[in-house]
């Protein structure tokens, strides 16, 4: 059964699946696209800064707030779907409860670590993110999980949507605004995709239920999905929230841009991931030997082209920038050359990566992931008060191509050690 579906990733289902969710990264694309440039002309490069080192402090530690439901929810619900409605539940009780206390905690903190003009807008940042966008991520999340990519899809971009939406009312009647204004904005808009986003789910799947025992069963798998996904968002908002610590709002914005044309060039990677994600849980039954090995090899091949393309495109495209965000973020050009490599890197980790968690091991990818925001921490204080944006670049340049050595080679070792422990026990049986 396992050969057969290593066989389908070809098959209509998967390709139909990766299809949606490649048209929802293509949409997501053009949405992100004109979104960053009516963001960037409405508050140009001193508030933008201002506005992503308050969004960027509350980043690294938002999916805390869901205890890692959402992923188990993905996790176990891809094999029994009848299950829906008490992880589902779980997921709404936790997030609503962690999400206000993850919201209250970082206003407290974000005044002793931020400057003052973004420490003014975390607890609008937190609502947004530890609340609402985590509600409508996890409900992205079941969708995926009953393998429907085309709602999936939708309910990823229902956000952007909505904020690309705001931003553009605000440039035609405001002409600019300040980054408070754009975070409560931001607040506003979150809360309703995550109440649109509920009602999607109830109208499809019915009401939640709320099981304790279950959340207590599942606790310690969740944190540690919770703690590997804030891993991710340490590493890639780190440098953001130690630009604002450091009152470089200016360097902020123009660096912040330019990596979000990264997050959006590594769109294509990412959605085959997360396509073959329900797959990967199957297949990881068996083990990495058992068929997760072979699927990350089989995903990476495509997912190396793509990402190859993506850099070859920013290289290109860069000097674009500035003439669409306007002449404040001239120097997103260079910032965005220097980076241009990461989406070859994040394909690489992405990919393994997925292996290891379907495969029931994301302890590995999770200890990986900790080195790496080790790494970035330590290059970050090096690097950015002596070199400024340029050392948060060269930061995450470092990091991100560190992790994706170290979890193909996780990948690999893991999969031998499978094979030889394996064939042991044949040789044993056979005696």
């Amino acid at each position: 059964m396992i050969q057969n579906e290593l066989r389908g990733i070809c098959s209509s289902a998967l390709a139909k699946n990766a299809g949606w969710m490649m048209a929802g990264q293509i949409a997501g694309y053009v949405l992100q696209g004109i979104y960053f440039v009516l963001i960037a002309r409405l508050l140009g490069a001193v508030s933008y800064g201002i506005f992503v080192g308050a969004f960027a402090f509350v980043n690294l530690v938002a999916r805390y707030g869901t205890l890692g439901t959402g992923t188990v929810f993905l996790r176990y619900v891809s094999i029994d779907r009848k299950t829906f409605s008490y992880y589902w539940g779980n997921i709404l009780v936790v997030t609503t409860i962690g999400g206000i206390g993850m919201t209250l905690l970082l206003h407290v903190i974000g005044a002793r670590i931020l400057n003052p003009a973004s420490a003014a807008i975390v607890l609008l940042a937190a609502l947004a993110n530890c609340l609402g966008s985590q509600v409508t991520t996890c409900a992205a999340l079941v969708f995926q999980a009953a393998e429907q990519m085309r709602t999936t899809a939708i309910l990823n971009l229902l956000t952007n949507f909505l904020r690309t939406l705001a931003a553009a009312m605000l440039l035609v009647f405001y002409h600019r605004i300040g980054a408070w204004e754009w975070a409560m904005t931001s607040m506003i808009v979150s809360l309703i995709g995550s109440a649109v986003a509920i009602g999607v789910i109830l109208a499809h799947f019915g009401k939640p239920r709320f099981s304790l025992g279950l959340l207590h069963s599942r606790l310690v798998e969740g944190v540690e999905f919770a703690f590997a996904s804030s891993t991710t968002s340490a590493y890639n908002d780190l440098d953001k929230a130690m630009l604002s610590h450091y009152s470089m709002n200016a360097a902020n914005g123009i660096y912040t841009l330019a990596y979000r044309a990264i997050d959006i060039a590594t769109m294509p990677v990412n959605s085959l991931a997360a396509a073959a994600m329900p797959t990967f849980f199957r297949s990881g039954v068996g083990g990495l030997a058992g068929g997760a090995e072979a699927l990350a090899g089989r995903l990476l091949k495509r997912s190396v082209v793509i990402a190859a393309a993506a850099s070859l495109s920013l290289l290109v495209l860069a000097p674009l920038v500035p003439l669409l965000a306007g002449q404040s973020f001239s120097e997103t050009v260079v910032a965005l050359r220097w980076l241009s490599v990461i989406p070859l890197f994040r394909c690489v980790h992405e990919i393994s990566g997925s292996a290891l968690t379907g495969a029931g091991l994301q302890r590995y990818r999770t200890a990986n992931q900790v080195i790496a925001v080790v790494l970035n921490l330590l290059l970050n204080l090096w690097l950015i008060p002596v070199y400024n944006w340029r050392g948060a670049a060269w930061s995450s340049i470092a990091t991100d191509g560190a992790l994706g050595a170290m979890n193909w080679a996780m990948l690999k070792i893991l999969t031998s050690q499978q094979r030889g422990e394996a064939a042991c026990e044949l040789l044993e049986s056979s005696k």
